[in-house]
Parts: C-alpha cells; sequence; structure tokens
C-alpha cells in the first residue's frame, strides 16, 4: 500500500507536470494533504517490515544478498498489480 500512495501522488503530482501523465480530475485538495497521509504510512510500513523481515532473517539460511532483494520483491509484486492492472 505505501508504494501504491507513493505512485499516486508522482502520478498527480511531479509526473503530471512534466506532461507524462493525466492528474486525476477530482483531486484538488493540494499534495500537502497526501504527503501528511503518506508519510507516516511510509515510515510505519518500512519499520515495520525491516523489523519482520529481521526478526525472520535469524532462522533463514539463505545468504543475505539473495535473502533482502527477494523480500523486496516480494513486497511490490502486489504494488506492480495495482499500477498495471488498475
Amino acid at each position: 500500500m505505501p508504494v501504491f500512495l507513493m505512485w499516486y501522488i508522482a502520478v498527480n503530482g511531479p509526473l503530471a507536470e512534466l506532461g507524462w501523465t493525466v492528474r486525476e480530475p477530482t483531486e484538488n485538495d493540494g499534495m500537502m494533504l497526501w504527503l501528511v497521509i503518506v508519510v507516516p504510512v511510509v515510515a510505519a510500513f518500512v519499520l515495520l517490515w525491516w523489523l519482520a523481515n529481521a526478526f525472520a532473517r535469524r532462522w533463514n539460511t539463505a545468504a543475505a544478498r539473495v535473502y533482502w532483494p527477494v523480500c523486496a520483491l516480494v513486497t511490490l509484486v502486489p504494488t506492480f498489480g495495482l499500477v498495471i492492472f488498475l
């Protein structure tokens, strides 16, 4: 969810200013509201993600150079699905 929120901000903010995307027509609240919502959500997600994976890493036998990239990719799969199919 946090990555999807960052994507939504990028689409309606800087990418729309560059002309690469089209803004959501009903998005007229400004970007400050989104930043107030997204920053705590992303910070909480990153902290929980890191703590959960650091805890799980203790019992995993995979090398760190394999473990962390796989964890990041598995986390991003639902977001890519939302971005591509919505």
